[in-house]
């Protein structure tokens, strides 16, 4: 998997050893929550080899921490489950590196004025 220049730069060595396929996978599935992928494409985006990727998404499922239909894969909505998992901070810690942490004012200027359908039937 590639990094760009400044992360090589600023990250210590150990950090970057740390990151084993799955918290890759896992980073890269948290980094795109919105959307499901098949095992060739998370490969080729991560720059893993798609058996690995394979063999990390099977665990990772073992661990009810990735969901999966037919050929796709997408991360678990289960956020209780995903804190306890200690990949993950590390994982989300180095995507926020690479593509900075999301801005919560900039969500709120485009935020719809009225709450989401499924939100009032909840109350």
């Amino acid at each position: 998997m590639s990094i760009d220049r400044d992360t090589f730069e600023k990250t210590s060595e150990d950090e970057l050893e740390e990151l084993s396929v799955p918290d890759q996978v896992l980073g890269f599935l948290a980094a795109n929550d919105d959307r499901a992928f098949k095992a060739r494409e998370i490969a080729s985006q991560i720059g893993v080899d798609e058996g690995a990727v394979s063999t990390a998404l099977s665990r990772l499922k073992d661990r009810d921490l990735v969901e999966h239909k037919a050929t796709y894969w997408a991360i678990t909505d289960d956020t209780e489950r995903l804190n306890g998992y200690s990949g993950y901070e590390r994982a989300t810690a180095l995507f926020n590196q690479r593509l900075g942490t999301e801005d919560k004012e900039s969500w709120r200027e485009h935020a719809p004025e009225e709450p989401h359908p499924s939100v009032e039937d909840e109350q």
